[in-house]
């Protein structure tokens, strides 16, 4: 069954077109996968299907009664609420039912409705059918499910009555799936549902996920849940739709590649088809010039309407333009960093004493290796990389870095960044360059001319992950501090940061929740839970069966 149509349909922004007659049809019971560049439309796409945007051209045909959930990005939630407040409001239609309810009550209240017969049968009337709708929405174990369901997500009874403004990025996230999970709509439109998610938070998504009875549409640049829960990849780039049906990303990866190779096979036959075609027409004008023969003249002019009528076939983009990222490094002391019996405590609310966040850490990190760090949310990882940098004091025990590393650090939420700086002013400042140097260094990392002389701030956030990736480029250094580097990137930069990682001669201690990355990056990884850190030898799938076995 098909529960979304889109037919024809065009978006511009401002005067730019964003996509033009983009035509897709979107099937229940299925999880398709929506990959591209950043900045392609992919977001756009799911507000059409949403409602949230109008098509400027065709249609988009929706099922009747379908039923839409949408996971924005930034999860939209009610300044104000509580945690509990924010869940419990998923169902609009039960919230409905509940006021009527109460006006119900109140008219029964009223003496001039009780005095009269036929008033009061219309109002009982009323009651018992919205009593009864009130039953099939599943209002009397509403707030159990609304109740068990934050606690699967791993919210507790006290975390309920948070602020919802006091919430990270990744729990506004669980209340966002938190709600959908308790409405079940018929099509779940999920866009970066996995930033900010620990590894227990993306175990549950994709848990959920292929759990799900309607339709599911994720745009995720995490390839490792792609490829656990989608059955096709849809591919939007340079405004145009391509659909891998039965595909998983890994599928699809390889099967891009062969399309690609195919087309330039077709396309290069019929360019030489079309010069071919061009040399006879040539000829056959040329000897009805000569001749004056009308029988060649009409050769000629069939050719060229069989030209005309030809269906050409584009050129394949087989190399497309990625950002220049090239990590030298240089190779310092043999003992990189080294933690030694380090504790971390903060005051705790009211007269609670100290809550102790690292405890006893122990950690070496030799030159050339890659470490990958893991953890729940609010673990500790970033505490960790502050005291690090000398940002933060410890409460007892000491740090090391050798005599001979140099450090740099790339931020999560690009903190390091100067938002009212233009981006000319921000690489002009790491390193000593003209003008016209640091616009053409820009450029390498896929900035314009006018975003290089605007500021910071004006960036989206995969915009402001290439900037923080060009300065840790300037900055020379051999041993890097990453925490969440993948967060913001799209796949293909992502995949140029991997392989500069690969080829860098330094250090690499990198906090991540992308599993596909620390697969194909890191040599161990360790893991801060519970204010302690544990080893464990390769990337996450060797970290993973190490858990499992564990367990």
């Amino acid at each position: 069954m098909i529960a979304v149509n889109l037919d024809r349909v065009s978006v511009t922004y401002v005067t730019e077109p964003v996509f033009e007659n983009l035509s897709w049809e979107i099937h229940d019971k299925r999880c398709g996968g929506r990959v591209g560049p950043n900045g392609c439309g992919k977001s756009t796409v799911l507000r059409l299907i949403a409602g949230e945007l109008a098509s400027e051209t065709g249609f988009t045909v929706r099922a009747k009664g379908l039923t839409i959930g949408y996971l924005h990005q930034e999860p939209q939630l009610e300044p104000g609420r509580t945690v509990w407040q924010e869940a419990v409001s998923a169902s609009t239609s039960l919230a409905r039912v509940e006021t009527e309810l109460g006006q119900i009550e109140a008219r029964l209240a009223d003496p001039a409705v009780y005095a009269s017969e036929g008033a009061l049968t219309r109002v009982l009337e009323q009651q018992t059918r919205l009593l009864d709708e009130y039953a099939r929405l599943g209002g009397p174990s509403y707030e159990g499910r609304v109740r068990s369901t934050l606690s699967g997500l791993g919210f507790t009874e006290a975390d309920r009555a948070l602020a919802v403004e006091a919430l990270s990025g990744g729990q506004k996230k669980l209340v966002g799936l938190a709600k959908l999970l308790v409405t079940q709509p018929d099509l779940l439109l999920l866009d970066e549902p996995d930033n900010h998610l620990d590894l227990s938070g993306k175990a549950f998504l994709e848990q959920f996920i292929r759990g799900y009875g309607g339709a599911v549409i994720i745009v995720s640049h995490d390839r490792y849940l792609l490829d656990e829960v989608a059955d096709e990849i849809v591919e939007l780039e340079d405004g145009k739709l391509e659909r891998y049906a039965h595909c998983t990303y890994s599928q699809y990866a390889v099967e891009k590649q062969i399309r690609l190779l195919r087309q330039q096979q077709r396309y290069e036959a019929q360019q030489k088809e079309i010069a071919r075609i061009e040399v006879a027409i040539a000829r056959f004008e040329e000897w009805a010039s000569r001749v004056v023969n009308e029988r060649h003249a009409r050769q000629a002019r069939s050719r060229r309407k069989m030209l005309e009528r030809m269906d050409r076939i584009e050129r394949p983009v087989l190399e497309r333009r990625r950002m220049g990222l090239e990590l030298e490094g240089w190779r310092g002391s043999n003992k990189v960093l080294e933690i030694i019996d380090l504790h971390k405590s903060f005051p705790a609310e009211g007269d609670c004493g100290d809550a102790s966040v690292l405890s006893g850490l122990e950690l070496l990190i030799w030159r050339g290796e890659r470490v990958g760090m893991v953890g729940p949310n609010a673990a500790g990882k970033s505490v960790l990389f502050r005291i690090i940098l000398g940002q933060e004091a410890p409460t007892s025990g000491e740090i090391k870095i050798g005599p001979s590393v140099r450090v740099a650090y790339y931020a999560q939420e690009h903190e390091t960044l100067d938002y009212e700086r233009t981006l000319i002013e921000t690489v002009r400042h790491a390193a000593p360059l003209s003008e016209g140097a640091a616009v053409r260094f820009l450029g390498r990392f896929l900035f314009t001319y006018e975003q290089a002389r605007g500021t910071v701030g004006a960036l989206s956030g995969g915009e402001r992950s290439r900037l923080q990736m060009a300065l840790l480029m300037l900055s020379g250094a051999n041993f890097l501090l990453l925490d969440e580097p993948t967060n913001n990137l799209d796949i293909v930069s992502a995949e140029v940061l991997e392989q500069s990682l690969a080829d860098f001669a330094g250090t690499a201690l990198v906090i991540s929740h992308d599993r596909y990355f620390l697969d194909r990056v890191v040599d161990r990884i360790v893991e801060l839970e519970d204010g302690a850190l544990t080893g464990y030898l390769g990337g996450y799938r060797e970290y993973q069966a190490a858990k499992a076995k564990e367990r």
